[in-house]
């Protein structure tokens, strides 16, 4: 009570609502039963840091690039991440302090130039092999590329910093700390423009340290990048405190064009360095045998060094011939560079990050690409999975109309994918996803028609049926007026099923899959520009020159106005037009600069002169969030962004279809809300980690997001949120009316399932999802019920419950009742899930579960499924009964008659009332044989005649029962258990053998309990 009052009075003291508002948005804390689940698809993305134990066999742990930390211990079985609750998951390094294996320090940023790339905030250490993290500093930094730690002093470290990608900053180059990150000293600095790329420390001296700084800028736009003198290699003699330039031999920015250099020391021999040198000529593979005084191409093949983004160099820890360089492939030479030889290459890789070497096992050996990490153990001839990592990219995401629905979207370096909502297995199983067969890029729009025929691209039509794809893009031969960059939208009318849009820097219709199109309009974007600030000193190159070079990166068709569309370039430019191309308006808001980019528009399912605008500006160096609303078609754009966090570029806003004012949001770290229409708002990231969300959608009553890090997530049911207004934090109660629930079976797997250690993504909730908010704690029992369309119980849940343990025996549980379907009585907003089921049956005790073990978590046991229809939710708390109304369908893929459904429960009920008359007549059977001897009728037949009625079940009844003569008390539990089963394991009716069946065991029931009660009686007369 004291904590909700406490955040009501800050919100009121903090926040005045709009015209618009609904109500008092709810504190963070009171959504915490909402949750995110994963969906996959579970394959790596781009990881660049990757590290291993030696000390500890089978430990690793891999970064990836905005998805966090991840361990395994198994050797790349299975991977936990282990970053989660932190407030960034982009990362570019990872180091273990070789004396001391607990120590791990993280440098988050991605730590590389390219053109899509994340920041980060800063250094990270854990004292205990990563299960607790702290923040240490270079926060500023935005981008860690590299860190070395001295081989005998965990204490004792040195962090490259890159720096901002997009402007110059102060807090880069070399650091130095002593005292294991708590302070850092900056030891080698040529400016705001060069930023440290690599540092690595003598082994055999740990006086001397090795760096290299590399002056990079990337531009505002598409692949743009500035590249300057201060790059170039340096050396320490006295543990970093003075510097020398080392050079001799290798390429200079003058002369040839020197970028990037990535170096290596020979464990073995320290005094052999080689480098990986890019540079627009004379690039390569460079060497040194005199501790970098002076160096010779090792190489003429530069198919290893090639990449600029890519490029890295490792030595063997005991033959300095052997070494290793990355690019689109892992090269592997053992005559010093001289030749090479793939060691990892396509499928799966393509791009290479990062290699480590066991010191003290050199066949063993971590791999981070793009598409992961991998792991050899036996120096490259087999490696591990990368189908096992949820660190996927995807740029954007949408939801075709199938059921269950499928989220497709392209990911970053390994193509589409399209990925179940839900599995048939109870979990999301490599079988629920599949590659949507167009490029990694950009978007992906299924068919509203047929959801087998999806496009998606730059722009492609693919059938997922034949697993045929097709350019259909406007112009296949690209002319010097088509421009295309990495993303391109492509965007199905919301009111006209046929018709389809793209972009490239005009706009495209088609209504025949893309056979014919329409040009709908010019070139929407810049024709001048004056080069923003933060290009700073490289303005006048011939990179910065003001060419027309956007494209358009955004569209947003109306839902409610046919004709409209707006259009968004990546260079800062807005377009209207009301009558389907034919004519544009340019409503560019008169805050928005020369590239900064327009990520997604938001056309209002309300009114057609509403829209909504996200603008990222990290190009510009700002990672200052940024919102946009007009209601007047364009004339005039407000800026909504009260109670977004700074530090996280947005990149993408949504209004909710169904009830006006309810916005989503996306930055490069978190998903948040809005009730009045984006005036203020709430973070909603829950138990989501840190990533990048790229974009999201309302699709039914569930919230999607596509993470640009950790693939897809869903946010089960977001009908609390539609319906939230002032009476909910007020009452003492609110019962929220629950969405329509489907009966559906989602794990029906009755083969051998996938093992537990199998990756898989999560489902959803399986029955009702009811939503209730409690303003304080309740002193009574807070009760849920379950009622029929005739008020008969149905199901009943209170706060009171006894929670029993689990017990397994034989791996059948026989008591459990999961969390979603536990009553809480504290004060927030609470989810309680009716699982569509009446009360289990209470003879499970002494048969076998109905469904007691399917999939890889155990099954409670189950009574009779409802039959759907209409019913009523009961919520009884603070002295008040609230109650709202319930619609169940059937899963809509069947088609029985509610009038069989209806028939299978009426038998099942009767089996079930039989088993609970069997269950009472047993228990009180064994508690007269337990007072047996003191019973004036205690004879050896008596005693045999109930023997004979408590005899075990021959086998428990999976393919047959007992045999009708050997019927007995628990034998006839286990037999009308069996019958439950069969009667309930489909959505039909009882087929005639097995309605007969029942009957007849239902007659066999009534004999037994009569049999029961006559020695019953016969035990209570008057002993004679």
């Amino acid at each position: 009570m004291r904590l909700c009052l406490r955040w009501l009075l800050a919100l009121a003291s903090l926040c005045s609502l709009s015209p618009r508002a609904r109500g008092e948005p709810p504190a963070p804390d009171l959504l915490r039963e909402l949750h995110w689940r994963a969906i996959g698809p579970l394959r790596g993305g781009r990881t660049k840091a990757v590290a291993g134990v030696p000390q500890r066999r089978g430990v690793f742990y891999l970064g990836a690039v905005n998805g966090g930390v991840f361990r395994t211990d198994d050797f790349g079985r299975t991977w936990t991440p282990i970053f989660d609750d932190q407030p960034t998951g982009s990362i570019g390094a990872i180091a273990v302090a070789p004396s001391d294996p607990d120590v791990v320090y993280v440098g988050s940023g991605e730590g590389l130039h390219r053109p899509d790339l994340s920041t980060g905030d800063g250094f990270y250490r854990s004292l205990d092999a990563g299960a607790h993290w702290q923040h240490l500093g270079l926060r500023g930094a935005q981008q860690i590329s590299q860190i070395a730690v001295d081989p005998h002093d965990a204490s004792r470290l040195f962090v490259a910093a890159l720096g901002h990608p997009y402007g110059p900053s102060d807090e880069r180059g070399i650091f130095r700390s002593l005292d294991g990150g708590e302070h850092f000293e900056r030891v080698l600095h040529q400016g705001p423009d060069a930023g440290g790329a690599d540092v690595a420390i003598d082994p055999s001296n740990p006086a001397i340290v090795y760096a290299s700084l590399w002056e990079a800028r990337e531009g505002p736009w598409e692949n743009g990048e500035f590249r300057g003198p201060g790059s170039g290699f340096f050396k320490s003699q006295d543990g970093g405190s003075t510097w020398k330039r080392l050079g001799k031999g290798l390429p200079t920015f003058e002369a040839e064009g020197l970028s990037r250099i990535a170096f290596a020391l020979a464990p073995s021999l320290p005094s052999r360095l080689f480098a990986a040198v890019t540079a627009k000529k004379n690039g390569g593979l460079y060497r040194s045998d005199d501790a970098g005084e002076s160096w010779h191409k090792a190489s003429a093949d530069e198919r290893g060094t090639d990449r600029e983004d890519l490029g890295e160099v490792r030595v063997h820890p005991t033959n300095p011939d052997i070494v290793f360089t990355n690019s689109e492939v892992v090269w592997k030479s053992i005559d010093s560079g001289k030749t090479f030889t793939a060691l990892r290459g396509a499928p799966g890789g393509d791009d290479y990050l990062h290699v480590w070497i066991n010191p003290a096992d050199p066949e063993v050996m971590i791999i981070g690409s793009d598409q992961g990490a991998i792991i050899t153990v036996n120096g490259g001839r087999t490696f591990s999975s990368w189908f096992n990592q949820n660190t996927g990219q995807m740029f954007h995401v949408t939801a075709d109309n199938s059921f269950p629905y499928r989220v497709c979207g392209g990911q970053q370096d390994s193509g589409s994918a399209c990925v179940s909502s839900r599995g048939p297995e109870g979990q999301i199983t490599a079988r629920d996803w599949h590659p949507a067969w167009f490029e990694e890029y950009g978007y992906a729009a299924p068919d509203p028609l047929d959801p087998d025929i999806i496009y998606g691209g730059r722009i492609s039509r693919g059938d997922r049926r034949t697993g045929q794809v097709q350019d259909i893009s406007p112009e296949p031969i690209k002319g010097p007026d088509y421009r295309i960059i990495r993303t391109q939208p492509v965007v199905f009318s919301p009111l006209d099923p046929h018709l389809l849009y793209f972009a490239s820097n005009r706009v495209y219709s088609t209504r025949d899959g893309g056979d014919h199109w329409t040009i709908l309009s010019g070139d929407l974007t810049r024709k001048e520009w004056a080069a923003p600030a933060n290009v700073g000193k490289y303005r006048g190159s011939e990179e910065a020159k003001a060419t027309r070079r956007g494209v358009v990166y955004a569209l947003a068709p109306s839902p409610v106005a046919k004709g409209v569309l707006w259009a968004g370039t990546d260079d800062g430019l807005i377009h209207l037009t009301r009558d389907g191309g034919a004519h544009w308006t340019d409503v560019t808001p008169p805050q928005l600069s020369a590239w900064a980019k327009v990520s997604v528009i938001e056309a209002s399912h309300t009114e057609a002169e509403t829209a909504y605008a996200a603008i990222n500006t990290l190009r510009l160096d700002d990672l200052n969030p940024h919102l946009l609303r007009t209601r007047d078609g364009g004339k005039s754009w407000v800026e909504i962004t009260q109670g977004l966090p700074g530090g996280a570029p947005t990149n993408v806003v949504r209004e909710d279809p169904v009830q006006k004012g309810l916005l989503f949001a996306g930055s490069e770290l978190a998903v948040h809300f809005s009730l009045d229409d984006g005036d203020h708002w709430q973070p909603l990231r829950l138990n989501m980690p840190a990533t990048s969300i790229r974009d999201l959608i309302v699709k039914n009553d569930d919230l999607v997001v596509a993470t640009h890090g950790r693939g897809f997530f869903i946010l089960d049911d977001i009908t609390p949120l539609r319906q939230w207004q002032d009476k909910v934090l007020a009452a003492d109660a609110h019962l929220f009316a629950p969405q329509v629930a489907l009966r559906v079976r989602w794990n029906t797997n009755t083969d051998t399932p996938p093992p537990p250690d199998e990756p898989a993504g999560e489902n959803p909730p399986e029955g009702a999802l009811i939503n209730y908010h409690l303003r304080a704690a309740s002193n009574e029992p807070v009760v849920i019920e379950i009622l029929d369309d005739q008020g008969k119980l149905v199901r009943r849940y209170s706060s009171a419950d006894k929670l029993e343990p689990l017990r397994d025996e034989g791996n059948v549980p026989r008591y459990w009742i999961r969390p979603a379907q536990r009553v809480s009585a504290a004060p927030g907003l609470h989810r309680l899930v009716w699982d569509l089921h009446y009360p289990a049956p209470a003879a499970a005790e002494f048969g076998y579960p109905i469904a007691a073990v399917k999939g890889n978590t155990p099954r409670e046991p189950r009574g009779p499924w409802a039959v759907p229809g209409k019913y009523q939710v009961r919520l009884i708390a603070a002295g008040t009964t609230y109650q709202q109304p319930l619609e169940v369908r059937l899963d809509p893929r069947l088609k029985t008659p509610v009038a069989d459904l209806a028939l299978q429960l009426e038998v099942s009920s009767q089996v079930v009332a039989a088993m609970a008359e069997v269950q009472a007549a047993l228990l009180e059977l064994r508690e007269l044989r337990a007072k047996e001897g003191k019973s004036p009728h205690s004879s050896p037949d008596f005693a045999q005649r109930l023997a004979a009625l408590d005899a075990p079940a021959e086998e428990p009844p999976r393919r047959r029962g007992p045999k009708p003569e050997a019927l007995t008390l628990p034998a006839m539990s286990a037999r009308l258990t069996q019958v439950l089963g069969l009667l309930q394991e489909s959505d039909v009716a009882p087929r005639p053998p097995l309605a007969a069946a029942a009957e007849a065991s239902l007659r066999e029931a009534t004999s037994l309990v009569e049999r029961w009660r006559a020695l019953r009686a016969e035990a209570s007369a008057p002993a004679k």
